[in-house]
């Protein structure tokens, strides 16, 4: 047995570095965005379109993703995604023009796609191992990583070119799927003590009960949808209402964000512990009310310092929504309900700037921002309406 416990400990410690590194390459990518669109001499509506393309590969691939994880593994699908996101990183600097970015940005897409759900699959059957609610630490992992890339990249910005620097990602998304990626090629994924060993394989109970799960996965693929939009909304907009509504600085406005993304960091950190106390259910509830409530703040403030806390309070709101949408989707049916999570949340971060855009064309943007707390409302409803089948 210690020696089984050890092993889950280096399994979660190998997972942890894989959600890092994902968030690290992926920030790494997005700070030097603006200098590939000056190589490529592209308009805002080319590279608009080229970027389309990470998006449409994830979408894409998240999908078949889940189906090869049943077939060949989380682990060793975990690592081959890793590789070529590794791989695919270093290319967008490599184009010359918007159709060539966009089409190495469609494989980037896929990778970053498809490692997601593979390595939230090989977390969902540690999770049930450990019999402990640790997701949010892996998924506070990914936004610390994502911090680190995008602080990192600020700072070689001006030394670096964007080969050089997105290079650099390649050799470091190398050597950490070399070191980590041998502790998930060396041992089968977990296996809780109540799932039969060929529960994978077993298409399950009865058909009644599959229609059920594969519902219920839905439903919580709509609680990460909720959290994903708001993600989205405050990246594209969160600066804008600050300098153009409020007045702020561009600096100040530029915090805005940053308040958003560490105060979700700090609440997945803690996940764990909030989880086990009020359980998943109370956790959504309240996790959804207290969103809703800071993004009112947020978006309706009269003041930039009001508005920062209620940013603030939203990260706080969000954080452990997602870990928890996708672990009871996977839960459920395995790799496949990840990807169905997955794919929503997904779709969620696509969904909220131009949703926003459009509404703040019609109203304004602080009006258009309370949607945020609306879809955050909804989450916390689902919360109460999944209470039983959500667990504790």
């Amino acid at each position: 047995m210690p020696g089984t416990d050890r092993s889950l400990i280096r399994l979660r410690i190998a997972l942890t570095a894989f959600f890092a590194l994902d968030g690290f390459v992926f920030a790494g990518w997005v700070v030097r965005i603006p200098a590939i669109k000056e190589q490529t001499d592209a308009s805002t509506g080319a590279l608009g379109m080229a970027l389309l393309g990470v998006s449409v590969g994830a979408v894409i691939t998240m999908t078949l993703t889940g189906r090869l994880c049943r077939r060949y593994g989380s682990h060793p699908v975990t690592v081959i995604c890793a590789v070529l996101l590794s791989l695919s990183v270093s290319l967008p600097p490599l184009t010359h023009s918007a159709p060539a970015l966009g089409a190495v940005l469609l494989l980037f897409g896929a990778a970053y796609g498809g490692i997601n759900v593979a390595f939230n699959s090989a977390a969902v059957d540690l999770v049930a191992a450990l019999r402990r609610p640790i997701m949010p630490t892996f998924h506070a992992a990914f936004s610390l990583g994502g911090m680190i890339g995008a602080g990192l990249g600020g700072l070689v910005a001006g030394a670096l070119s964007p080969t050089r620097h997105l290079l650099g990602l390649t050799l470091i998304g190398l050597l950490v799927t070399a070191v980590a990626g041998r502790t998930l090629l060396r041992q089968e994924p977990p296996a809780p003590a109540d799932r039969a060993p060929s529960a994978q394989r077993e298409p399950g109970p009865t058909a009644s009960q599959r229609t059920g799960g594969r519902a219920l996965v839905f439903v919580f693929g709509l609680v990460a949808l909720c959290t994903a939009y708001g993600e989205g909304a405050m990246a594209d907009w969160g600066a804008l209402h600050l300098q153009q509504d409020l007045a702020a600085s561009s600096g100040v406005a530029a915090a805005g964000y940053s308040c958003f993304a560490l105060a979700m960091t700090v609440g997945r950190a803690t996940g764990t512990t909030l989880l086990e106390r009020l359980g998943r259910a109370r956790t959504v509830i309240a996790g959804g009310t207290v969103a809703a409530a800071g993004m009112l703040l947020g978006s309706l403030a009269p003041s930039v310092w009001a508005a920062l806390t209620g940013f603030a309070v939203t990260g706080l709101g969000l954080a452990n929504l997602f870990p928890v949408a996708v672990e009871r989707a996977g839960a459920l049916t395995g790799p496949s309900g990840v990807a169905v999570a997955s794919t929503l949340g997904y779709g969620g971060m696509l969904l909220g700037p131009p949703a926003i855009g459009f509404m703040a064309d019609w109203f304004s943007l602080p009006t258009a921002l309370t949607s945020v707390a609306a879809l955050a409302a909804v989450a916390a409803l689902i919360g109460v309406s999944t209470r039983r089948t959500m667990g504790t």
